[in-house]
């Protein structure tokens, strides 16, 4: 056995920024890491940059992390990539250091700030031939940086079926096992006692993300009173900085409605919820599939529409509603949310359909996707 063979395979991620690019970045580290346990030992380094949630989350879950800087991209080839030029070449340089420091093995890019740099580094590092590279797209629509990547990458592994990146594999959105292979049935009543809920009410989980969604806010608070008065008792995460969206108490006897600043355990969310009312982020959409709960989706009005793109899997397989956010009110939840969340038989096939449209174990598809191509 070589002495290349003894060392640590060195696996480097890329994916700092938002919690749409950390999330299934950790998801991966995790999958790699019970792995690991069974055979040759790995060595799993996360890159970011010190503006992201990175330098929060990664160390949180015990990975290391290094710091390179950030080159924000826009998401269409235009004029302003000649303004960036400088800092492409500074933090491909300082990238390529790192990985020669780390005698990376594979990088794996998630987009975003952190991978454009990555990528480039590796196609220049360790040899004539280069580090190999492995992309994951988590939206439909791809942006700058892995629609580059994806022309260097070894592998390209998408979560939405269908998207046009080159090369593209389907295998899901890796997920946090907490939420991959949750069961909700069997902690519905712990979840609803967490959060204070009847234990056998029907419940909608309203949630617009980690800082929460002013139209989602507005409509979910506006309906409120008729949703408990038919019996529907709501979870609300109004997001940190929104203190004033509130509801009043419910009388005794009522369907309770809870307000939270934020959900720190989204895997009892989503335990407690027969279902969903969100915006349609990558992420959101993948988890709520894997967990088989039906959502109504609310797209971000704003950016180039891959929040809709998001969402069609599911919702054409049966799995959700699609409501746009100018469309969105509280006559809208009355009108449509109310009916189904007192029909049970209906809830019911929303959520087989879901949970079909699901992949809970991409993590482990890409993890071997990513030890192939490092092998």
């Amino acid at each position: 056995m070589s002495a290349a063979d003894l060392r640590p395979l060195s696996i480097v991620l890329a994916g700092g920024g938002t919690g749409g690019h950390i999330e299934p970045m950790l998801a991966l580290a995790d999958a790699l890491r019970r792995r690991a346990e069974g055979g040759r030992e790995l060595r799993i380094t996360c890159l970011g940059t010190a503006r992201g949630m990175e330098t929060r989350l990664v160390p949180a879950r015990g990975y290391d992390l290094r710091l390179i800087p950030p080159v924000p991209l826009p998401r269409k080839p235009t004029v302003d990539l000649l303004r960036v030029p400088g800092r492409v070449r500074r933090a491909v340089a300082e990238t390529r250091t790192l990985l020669d420091e780390l005698a990376a093995d594979v990088v794996v890019g998630f987009g975003g700030y952190v991978a454009l740099p990555a990528y480039l580094a590796a196609r220049r590092g360790r040899g004539r031939a280069g580090i190999p590279i492995v992309v994951h797209e988590q939206n439909a629509l791809p942006g700058l940086a892995n629609r580059v990547g994806a022309r260097l990458a070894a592998r390209v592994g998408v979560t939405m079926p269908g998207t046009k990146l080159h090369r593209a594999e389907h295998v899901g959105m890796p997920l946090r096992r907490a939420i991959s292979s949750l069961d909700r049935p069997a902690r519905r009543a712990e979840a609803r006692a967490a959060f204070g809920l009847d234990a056998d009410r029907p419940t909608l989980l309203v949630f617009g993300g980690s800082q929460g969604a002013a139209s989602l806010n507005r409509a979910a608070v506006a309906a409120a009173d008729a949703l408990t008065a038919a019996g529907v008792q709501v979870l609300h995460a109004r997001g940190p900085k929104n203190t004033d969206v509130t509801v009043p108490p419910r009388s005794a006897g009522q369907a309770p409605y809870v307000v939270v600043d934020y959900l720190e355990r989204m895997d009892l969310a989503y335990a407690a919820a027969d279902l969903a009312l969100c915006r349609s982020g990558a992420v959101t959409v993948a988890e709520l599939s894997a967990v088989g709960l039906p959502a109504a989706f609310v797209p971000l009005p704003i950016g180039n529409g891959e929040q809709r793109r998001n969402a069609l899997p599911v919702v054409e397989a049966g799995g959700g509603l699609l409501v746009e956010d100018a469309d969105l009110s509280p006559t809208w939840i009355e009108q449509r949310l109310l009916p189904l969340l007192t029909d049970p038989t209906a809830l019911a096939g929303y959520g087989r359909n879901a949970a079909a449209a699901g992949v809970p174990d991409a993590d482990e598809r890409l993890a071997e996707m990513v030890l192939e191509v490092a092998r």
